[in-house]
């Protein structure tokens, strides 16, 4: 029986801003800043109606405060991820009135007591010093690594800062925070990958300061949108690669949502492997359930689409034949074109519903969050903090996926409020769930019998291409040895005979070829030997640290394998085939 922390809710990913913003914006800018932080939050909820807001903010004097309150007034949910201590936080609020506003935001919002980083001690970030700067600096890259659009007001200026507005804004770009992290895993991961898939709006501010004009040409009050590469002209609309980023997030979300009771029952029937979501931290757990029943769903459409497809294909061809070979047969020419014209139709319903398209998306997604909840649950950590299995997921492979990336972003901001069991314990259910134990269970099974399963169809393939070559090799003797004793029409029979099996040999290859069965009879099998490789290390050794290091590894295998399956199938449309 499912108990209520495990029952399934209807889906709703929201669309996460995280804000970074000077201190010291002047007061005669305020009202102006308040505008048009007004005005984005309306164009969101305008543009993407159905996606909760969900903003970031660290609640510090200035813009932080301001889009903290802007937030709350149009609706939207507010976690505030504090670098320090409150009683210590609120030290370095200049004013009594910011710390009265703090106080009242705080208990409006969610609020995440960011941890020590482990160099850090409670007395080293008592005062001014490179302990207590690391603190903001981890804020600010909490914030980054979980928002999907970054919300910053800023002069455009650099700044050496840690944790400053300027660090936070390269840092969501870049991925890099001199002084903090110099280098992630697999390096600067946008520099030769997909360094467009980050969005920020800048709102332009001066500072209060003897030079805090903003950076020439800029001037305060316009709007902005930043990626790695491009800058865009001063108030023009969101670049549309995001807007049909942010739109699939939405599209995911209403999918869940019409499909809610089935999900609820699939799950609560016990349909969902344990292997798949027993062992899943429950941030990821919910939305693993959905995303992998949604994939099951529409691979069922495509499958019977793609079956109806090549049926069709195959009797046009049968009644072509037909009708060109075989004499009063001129009616076949109709069922030719209505077979056509059915065949279209199907063609064109699957591609404007997207069905291949969600298909491919949601299984990606469902890996990504199936492998992201195994790290966490195991605790494995990829950067210092949390496990963040979309930091490596597909990002150079498959740039169309941006938005899967940002629903796992919005998986892991309850995390900080989960609470897991004994670290070992949890450990060794991943283990098992996950690798199998024995010689038998998790994804090893699962690989092993997709292999055979995808042989033996490879195998029926080639069994019919070989009946039809032989066939038609047979009856070409026939053919040939009885030619001036065979009456016209049993050669025109014969004939329309050989051209039905070389039909259906052929649309079987083609239907083969589509569902890509010979490779992935290699893909199953490497990774079947990539968990039998696994198991044998896991079992070699006692050290969780060791452990985890073998899970993380698998881990990364897992996400690799799926993204060449990926690529692989995108290159393949329903609506494109090969005949």
């Amino acid at each position: 029986m499912m108990t209520p922390e495990n029952s399934i809710l209807p889906i709703t990913v929201p669309l996460v801003v995280g804000v970074t913003s000077h201190r010291n914006i002047p007061a005669h800018e305020v009202a102006m800043v308040r505008r048009r932080v007004r005005g984005f939050f309306t164009q969101l909820q305008h543009d993407f109606p159905t996606l909760p807001l969900v903003v970031l903010s660290a609640l510090a004097e200035g813009g932080d405060q301001l889009v903290a309150e802007e937030a709350l007034a149009v609706g939207a949910r507010l976690i505030a991820p504090l670098p320090l201590p409150r009683d210590l936080y609120v030290e370095d609020f200049h004013h009594q009135a910011t710390r009265a506003i703090f106080d009242a935001l705080c208990a409006r919002a969610q609020v995440i007591d960011l941890p020590l980083l482990p160099d850090s001690t409670h007395h080293g970030i008592g005062s001014d010093g490179p302990q207590r700067d690391r603190q903001y600096g981890q804020a600010g890259v909490f914030i980054a690594r979980h928002c999907h659009l970054l919300l910053a007001i800023w002069d455009g200026k650099h700044s050496a800062r840690l944790g400053g507005t300027a660090q936070v804004t390269e840092y969501f770009l870049s991925g890099v925070m001199p002084g903090l992290i110099e280098r992630r895993r697999g390096g600067r991961r946008h520099l030769l990958g997909s360094g467009d898939e980050r969005l920020v709006c800048q709102i332009v501010c001066s500072r209060d300061t003897a030079d805090g004009v903003p950076l020439p040409p800029l001037q305060p009050g316009q709007l902005l949108w930043r990626t790695q590469t491009e800058i865009s002209p001063p108030d023009t609309p969101m670049p549309m690669a995001f807007q049909h980023t942010f739109a699939h997030m939405a599209e995911f979300d209403a999918d869940g949502a019409k499909y809610h009771q089935q999900i609820e029952d699939h799950a609560t029937a016990g349909g969902t492997p344990a292997s798949s979501a027993a062992t899943l931290a429950r941030p990821e757990a919910a939305l693993f359930r959905a995303a992998d029943w949604l994939a099951v769903h529409f691979r069922q459409r495509v499958l019977l689409a793609m079956r109806v497809i090549y049926t069709l294909a195959a009797v046009m061809g049968i009644a072509f034949t037909i009708y060109d070979n075989l004499p009063d047969q001129d009616d076949f020419i109709y069922v030719f074109l209505l077979l056509f014209a059915s065949g279209v139709w199907l063609s064109t319903l699957a591609r404007r519903r997207g069905w291949h398209r969600k298909y491919l998306d949601y299984r990606a997604l469902a890996e990504g969050l199936r492998v992201q909840g195994y790290w966490r649950r195991a605790g494995i950590s990829l950067t210092g903090d949390p496990e963040f299995a979309q930091d490596s997921f597909m990002q150079k492979q498959d740039i169309e996926l941006g938005w899967t990336r940002n629903v796992m972003r919005s998986a892991g901001l309850d995390r900080a409020a989960a609470r897991l069991g004994d670290p070992d314990e949890e450990l060794r259910e991943v283990i098992s769930e996950w690798i199998g134990d024995a010689a038998h269970g998790g994804q090893v099974d699962y690989f092993r019998s997709k292999a055979v399963q995808r042989a033996r169809q490879h195998h029926l393939t080639e069994m019919l291409g070989f009946a039809s070559l032989f066939a038609g090799i047979g009856i070409s003797i026939v053919l040939a040895a009885l030619a001036h004793r065979l009456s016209a029409d049993t050669k025109n029979i014969l004939v329309v005979v050989m051209g039905i099996l070389s039909i259906l040999a052929a649309v079987r290859e083609a239907y083969a070829f589509k569902k890509a069965d010979k490779e992935l009879i290699k893909q199953y099998r490497f990774m079947q030997r990539i968990f039998d490789e696994a198991r044998e290390a896991l079992a070699r050794t006692s050290d969780a640290t060791e452990q985890r290091e073998i899970l993380r590894a698998l881990g990364e295998a897992a996400l690799a394998e799926h993204a060449e399956w990926a690529l692989m199938h995108r290159q393949r449309p329903l609506e494109h085939g090969k005949m």
